[in-house]
């Protein structure tokens, strides 16, 4: 007679092997839960380095490096990491090293760590990628590329070192029935980009007046697969004055472009991408979420959300909007937006300047909360008022002027306290302030997990401004930490593990010499 026995198999019965592959299916926040079952499994995760590496990336919102790098073994990685995070909490460098440059940048732009100056005068773009030469010298070597610009009509550029990418933007020659002409070319090469559907690509065609066009402000950006390109006070074909949006997606020939137009009556001020298909674009008076869809292999752009901004005392008036740029290589994470805020009034010369923080995703989850309010979105459909979205999620900064700069990668932000410039006219070095808004990090610091007398946890405050007539509300809690080293420095850059500054060296603006300095937080 055949027996048939009952085996009861338990979990913890499979090989450790099998078992770590089973627990690296899940989500990190389901991973720290397993620990709680119980020891044997709390000990089966706590030995794999790269199951405690996933969590502590999730923990510290780790944003991976921009520009491909070496490839260390998980538990180095997760060394190093832990190694950083420690640097950033007390504002300590490891390392610090310059180097002299030889001009003045000017209209330079930040990506990926690297400088894209102008220098219209010999015809070209420059771009500048400081890296460290060794550790004895404390100096930095200067990886320079070149990109060609007809000096004549050269408007502006974008570049994305992770996509090999420069956008050049030209003015086409007056009568023509575009505005612009656009150039997609490979950073390393000076060649036309190879993933470009087409090397060239005439903006506003048969959109603009040929004889009156002559906008006074553009703006672009590069997320992805799309460019993006703003033109404030643009004539029309029947001469009518608006704001244009228009977005391609540079990579695709049968999805390759849509327009969006504004009534210059609204102020539109700038526009920025959040994911590949959201964007935002600011007004005078409100925050606009619009959709990137693609249907039937064309581009529409739809309007899925408004916001209010808080009300201003009378007569001033939000004089102009801009946004912090999102690193396109962190598009999968959450992070900061920096929103910049400049007003003014007809009875004042002065321009007070503010600067809000808001989590992407929760700019995202507004979608819906707006929808359940007003239903679909269109041009005359209502805000979603500043007290139902702003005073819960922001965090408000003053600014001493339009130089005070914020520079944010993923929960973290840094600026130089002060005014660089002294009443006097001189010149006075600052320090270095980092805002850490991760609120895992936040948790353990109220619940004394965190002790270091280095830093302060702020919550609960606002700026005491008699400008606003809404609360600006208690915001996002954070903990700060300052330097006591001081830097004198006109601007600076934020990547995962180092802060980039442009350094002076002088008593005023008009005896000064530049250089690049980078401080190692790893």
């Amino acid at each position: 007679m055949n027996q048939v026995h009952d085996i009861t198999i338990k979990f913890m019965d499979f090989p450790a092997e099998l078992l770590l592959h089973i627990l690296g299916h899940l989500d990190v926040y389901d991973l720290v839960r397993a620990r709680k079952v119980c020891s044997n499994i709390r000990q089966l995760i706590d030995s794999s380095s790269e199951l405690q590496y996933l969590i502590d990336v999730r923990y510290f919102n780790a944003i991976p490096p921009s520009l491909p790098g070496c490839d260390f073994a998980i538990a180095t990685r997760r060394q190093l990491l832990q190694k950083s995070e420690t640097a950033w909490q007390r504002a300590e460098y490891s390392q610090r090293n310059s180097t002299t440059m030889s001009y003045s940048p000017d209209n330079y732009r930040w990506s990926c760590g690297i400088l894209g100056i102008p220098a219209k005068s010999l015809e070209q773009l420059k771009f500048i990628q400081p890296s460290l030469s060794d550790d004895d010298t404390h100096t930095i070597d200067l990886r320079q590329r070149i990109c060609k610009i007809d000096n004549t009509a050269f408007e502006g550029y974008s570049f994305s070192p992770t996509q090999d990418l420069v956008v050049i933007l030209s003015r086409a020659a007056r009568g023509e029935s575009h505005a612009y002409d656009v150039t997609f070319r490979s950073l390393s090469e000076d060649k036309p980009h190879p993933d470009a559907a087409f090397p060239l690509v005439k903006a506003l065609d048969n959109q603009i007046h040929p004889q009156l066009f002559d906008s006074p402000y553009t703006q672009t950006m590069i997320f992805g697969d799309y460019y993006g390109l703003f033109c404030k006070y643009a004539c029309k074909v029947d001469g009518e004055l608006v704001d244009f949006l228009q977005i391609w997606n540079w990579k695709s020939k049968e999805a390759s472009q849509c327009l969006q137009i504004f009534d210059v009556d609204r102020g539109t001020t700038n526009f920025s991408f959040l994911t590949n298909d959201r964007f935002l674009v600011a007004s005078a008076t409100e925050l606009m979420l619009f959709s990137l869809e693609t249907i039937d292999s064309v581009n529409a752009i739809r309007l899925v959300a408004k916001f209010s901004f808080p009300a201003l005392r009378d007569p001033f008036i939000f004089h102009y909007i801009t946004f912090s740029p999102i690193p396109f290589h962190a598009s999968t994470h959450n992070q900061l937006i920096a929103i910049n805020m400049c007003m003014s009034a007809p009875t004042t010369t002065k321009s007070p300047y503010f600067t809000f923080y808001i989590e992407r995703n929760t700019l995202l989850e507004l979608e819906s909360t707006y929808i359940s309010c007003y239903g679909e979105a269109s041009q005359d459909s209502p805000n979603l008022p500043w007290s139902a979205w702003g005073s819960k999620h922001t965090r408000f900064f003053e600014n001493s002027n339009s130089s005070c700069i914020h520079r944010i990668f993923g929960f973290r932000s840094a600026d130089l306290i002060g005014d660089l410039v002294s009443r006097d006219g001189v010149l006075q070095s600052r320090s270095l302030r980092i805002r850490d808004f991760n609120p895992h990090r936040v948790t353990d610091f109220k619940a004394g997990n965190i002790t270091t007398s280095h830093q302060r946890l702020v919550e609960g405050e606002s700026p005491n401004s008699t400008l606003f007539l809404d609360p600006l509300g208690p915001g996002l809690p954070y903990i700060e930490t300052i330097s006591q080293e001081k830097f004198l420095a006109n601007d600076m850059t934020v990547e995962a593990n180092r802060i980039t500054l442009l350094s002076l060296k002088g008593n005023s603006m008009y005896n000064v010499s530049q250089s690049i300095e980078i401080l190692d937080f790893e």
